[in-house]
């Protein structure tokens, strides 16, 4: 008897681990179909997408999105997210996280009139921006969140202006089984 009950829990495990396999291949084809869609929605502009284990990135590069050292989204900025909104607001499991960056210069007197002092200051004001935009275009409101990072994370070295360009970002991760 207690060897048919050790038979039974492994055969229950197997059959178990194998469901879980399922879920999480079928999680990664929807994860894969949504990066085919916006691959092919971004052919040529200034977004880079990758695949990474369990999760899609979208970085944007800050100037397509906001003026220089501004917060409000400029005209390119509609372009831009509009082409991303469809994939986006078809999710109903899959978190959507937008993250802003900066780079390490201080932010200019002129942004203290708004409340912003820091470049954490500004990377979340960006990052609500773009959120903002996306809850309006349809994205779940409970499946999206922003968060400022400031000069944190840096992609490249802040001492060129090169350097400065590509730490100055918006990322778009999506979280979950893609659906």
């Amino acid at each position: 008897m207690r060897f048919g009950k050790q038979i039974f829990i492994a055969l229950m495990m197997l059959v178990l681990g194998s469901l879980v396999g399922c879920v999480t291949e079928s999680s990664y084809n929807n994860l894969d179909r949504a990066y085919s869609q916006l691959q092919q929605a971004y052919q040529g502009d200034e977004v880079e997408i990758r695949k990474l284990q369990g999760e899609l990135r979208i970085t944007i590069k800050d100037k397509i999105l906001f003026p220089e050292g501004g917060f409000n989204l400029n005209a390119k900025a509609d372009q831009v997210l509009a082409k991303m909104a469809p994939t986006l607001s078809g999710f109903k499991n899959t978190k959507v996280v937008v993250k802003g960056y900066t780079d390490n210069v201080p932010v200019g007197a002129d942004m203290h009139k708004y409340g912003i002092r820091t470049n954490l200051d500004l990377s979340s004001k960006r990052a609500d921006n773009v959120v903002d935009y996306l809850i309006k275009k349809g994205v779940s409101q409970s499946l999206i969140s922003a968060q400022g990072m400031g000069e944190s994370n840096p992609v490249a070295s802040n001492a060129t202006a090169e350097g400065r360009a590509q730490n100055r970002r918006i990322e778009i991760t999506l979280v979950g089984p893609g659906n």
